[in-house]
């Protein structure tokens, strides 16, 4: 009898934690797929965007000249150099405007902008990490995550056959509903780890607290950037002066982003990647003083906190790129298995109220 009471405990905390946040979960994994698939869509329709077409130097300082003129000194700048030829460079600004510009790296000429949630990609990356919401749509995924794993726990504990011969059976003689409810627990009990890594490396990425607490029990010292003590105006060095001197540090290293601050006490940071670091971006950074370009310090990505370094592994993991092909396939049928779990959860919930009616 107690062991009937349980069970009844489990399936309403299963239920019920489901239908509370599973409207999260299925944003979640919905945007998640479509970040996988979002990129090429984005090029399909604006190609001018990202294609470059004409022949140059290949200088960045008269981009941020241009930039500079219309954003002012209180914007930052982020590069993206192009990673592949053909590709256009990519300027994220963040000040009275936020959004991407896309420049001809070769000659600097604007090929068109984006704002921040502009364009199908933009949108349902903003979606997806944040809820449009900022950090309240952070900790809304972070509660989601945690009722997830709460409904795996609950859900393989529901599942646990008696007879193993029978634990991947699904009925096909006694109509739909029950065929439905097999595939719900059979599909949960396949896929439900394999889910819970794309989950748990998500929140890793948005809830930034989590990665100061690995450090913490890891015993490692958090890796700060170095900050300038007395505030600074307008850089006086120029940006392709700082990856011209950053690069002699950095010898191995491709550069994956270049950052020029707005006016205050932030360096500029060239960060690279190295050829032994996963992360797709890379960790490695070289911080400069924005006027003197005098190098204030080196973080090779292997040299960071524990919690930190961990970003090298779990980025490319949570987006598919880690391990090639394979790694990308299993992130794609998690996200479908997690939205088939809760539209199918949802249904023989909406069905059994129907048919108790």
């Amino acid at each position: 009898m107690a062991a009937v009471r349980l069970r009844r405990l489990w399936l309403k905390l299963h239920r019920w934690v489901g239908l509370s946040l599973g409207m999260l979960l299925l944003i979640s994994a919905t945007t998640g797929i479509l970040l996988i698939l979002g990129e090429p869509i984005d090029e399909a329709l604006r190609p001018t965007l990202y294609r470059a077409q004409e022949v140059g130097d290949g200088k960045l300082d008269p981009v941020l000249e241009k930039l500079r003129t219309e954003f002012g000194n209180d914007a930052s700048f982020t590069f993206r150099p192009p990673r592949e030829p053909g590709e256009t460079l990519h300027v994220f600004v963040s000040g009275p405007w936020k959004g991407t510009v896309f420049f001809d790296p070769a000659t600097g000429k604007e090929r068109g902008r984006l704002g921040q949630t502009e364009g199908f990609f933009n949108t349902v990356f903003a979606l997806h990490s944040t809820l449009l919401a900022n950090q309240i749509g952070r900790s809304a995924l972070a509660m989601s995550a945690l009722g997830y794993i709460l409904l795996l726990a609950t859900g393989l504990t529901l599942w646990w056959p008696k007879w193993w011969r029978n634990a991947l059976k699904v009925q096909t003689g006694f109509g739909f509903t029950r065929s439905l409810f097999d595939l719900h627990r059979v599909v949960g009990a396949l896929m439900g780890l394999l889910v819970l890594m794309s989950i748990v490396t998500g929140v890793y990425m948005v809830w930034r607290p989590i990665s100061a607490g690995v450090s913490a029990v890891a015993g490692s010292t958090p890796v700060r950037p170095p900050v300038i003590a007395e505030p600074v105006g307008q850089s006086r060095g120029t940006i392709d002066e700082a990856m011209d001197a950053a690069s002699k540090l950095v010898p191995d290293g491709k550069v994956g982003y270049a950052q020029v601050p707005a006016s205050g006490t932030q360096p500029v940071r060239i960060r690279y990647r190295v050829p032994d670091d996963p992360h797709p971006n890379g960790l490695t950074s070289v911080w400069m003083h924005p006027e003197t370009l005098q190098v204030l310090a080196v973080h090779r990505w292997n040299e960071l906190d524990t919690g930190t370094r961990a970003y090298s592994w779990i980025y490319p993991l949570h987006i598919g790129e880690l391990g090639g092909r394979a790694t990308w396939l299993m992130t794609l049928l998690s996200g479908v298995a997690l939205i088939w779990m809760g539209v199918s959860g949802t249904w023989l919930w909406w069905r059994r109220r129907f048919i108790c009616r």
